[in-house]
Parts: structure tokens; sequence; C-alpha cells
């Protein structure tokens, strides 16, 4: 069921809800009057189901305004922990005057669409700041590479591991994680005793709660500064929200 199916059964139900509690709470009415009001109600709202998807819209626009209002004040009182948790992988110009966030996961088919994108845009643009937040959200085998990738960045291999598994043509599995760490030249030993550590551990928590805090419920999701972007974007969409901020001036909270 689409989202905005969704709505309309709400509003449906919400709206006779809100009929039969008013009749039920008119105490002059019959039973058999309350009846009668409440299956008028129905019947206009079978000859009339535009008027569900008017109210669907209106709930739509008021639950956006809702998660924007949350996004805005979550975006301002997390802004380190968004832009510049020293537990994320920086990619591109560390000095950027702009930086773009991005929650992801390996298993991720959009994700991994989005990888040549970012990874173009970084090559195009040399005053952008890139921060990869781990954000495992298709079962173990996407957790077991979130934290092989954060125990990679200690031997500093996190991005060489980071672009392998997103080339990796099919699902990243912990055999496959292994694999490609090993052929990368990792201290194997030390990735799995690292993969355990607290932090690691703390790090995607820590994620987790942003994501949720931010509304975030998939994967790719973006942040260009004030601007929460979930789902794909090509480079170009990319680059018209950096610009953008540039333009106005440059970053409020990145």
């Amino acid at each position: 069921m689409t989202r905005r199916l969704r709505l309309a059964a709400a509003a449906a139900v919400a709206l006779l809800a809100t009929t039969s509690l008013a009749v039920a709470a008119e105490t002059s009415f019959s039973d058999a009057r309350k009846a009668e009001i409440g299956e008028i109600v129905r019947q206009y709202l079978l000859d009339h189901p535009e008027v569900l998807l008017e109210v669907s819209k209106a709930l739509e626009a008021k639950q956006q305004a809702a998660e924007a209002e949350q996004r805005s004040g979550v975006m301002k009182s997390s802004a380190d922990q968004i832009f510049r948790s020293p537990v994320d992988f920086v990619a591109g110009n560390p000095e950027g005057d702009v930086t773009v966030v991005e929650f992801f996961d390996y298993n991720c088919g959009w994700c991994k669409k989005s990888f040549p994108e970012l990874t173009k845009l970084i090559e195009q643009d040399k005053k952008l700041r890139v921060v990869l937040k781990e954000f495992p959200i298709f079962g173990g085998d996407s957790d077991y590479a979130a934290k092989a990738a954060l125990a990679a960045k200690k031997q500093g291999k996190y991005w060489e591991l980071h672009s392998a598994l997103f080339q990796h043509e099919g699902k990243v599995t912990k055999e496959v994680v292994d694999e490609v760490a090993n052929q990368l030249g990792l201290d194997m030993a030390k990735l799995s005793a690292d993969m355990s550590a607290p932090e690691v551990t703390a790090a995607l928590d820590q994620n987790h709660a942003l994501a949720q805090s931010l509304a975030i419920n998939g994967t790719p999701a973006f942040i260009v500064d004030e601007t929460v972007s979930p789902g794909y974007l090509e480079a170009d969409a990319l680059a018209g929200l950096i610009g953008g901020v540039r333009e106005k001036g440059g970053c409020k909270l990145c």
C-alpha cells in the first residue's frame, strides 16, 4: 500500500470515527437516528471519494510540515554529531566549504547506484566535504559490513573497503567482506578485534538514533547543510543543493 493510499485509509477511518463520536455524544439523538446519520456519512464518502483524497493530501502536508519542524530542531541541536562526528569517515576535502552527509547500507541497491554519482561529485568539486554515515538496515550481513568498514578506518583503509564493497556485484555477505578485506591487505586479526570495539557499536547506535530523530527511514539519505533529502540523488541534483548553499552565503550548520 502506497503512502497516499495509507493516508486516504487513515483519513476515512478518522473521519468516520470523528463523526461517530460526535453523533454518539449527542444525547438528543435516538439510536436509530445515530445509525442513520452514520450511514449517510458513509454513503457520502462512497459517492464522493475525492473528499478522502483532499483529506489525505491535507494530512500528508501536515505530516510533512511536522517532520520538517522536527528535523530542523534536531539538525540544530545535533549538528556536531551529524557533520563532525569523529567516528565517521570524511571523503573529499576535509576542509571543504560545504558538507554532504550520506546515510547508507552496503546492501542497498540505490546506495550502490549513488556511489559513482557521489564519487564523480567528489572528483569534480574540490571544495566538497563528504561525511559517510554507516546505517545498516538490511540485516546481519549489512551490520557486519558496516562494522568492518569502521574497523578498516583504524588501518587507514576505510575508503578502499568502502569502494570495493559498493563495486561488488551481488549481495555483500560476511564472506564477501572478509574476502575483499583480505584482498586489500588488511590485518584480519586486527580487523576482527576492532569490529568488536565498543566505539564501533556506539557509532552505529548513534547513527541509527540520528536517523530516527531525523525521520530517515531508508537508504540512501542525504543531508546538505539544512536540507534532508531521503532517496537516491544524481550528481547534478546534489550539485544543485550544494550550489544553493554557496549562493546563500555558505553553511549554516555544516
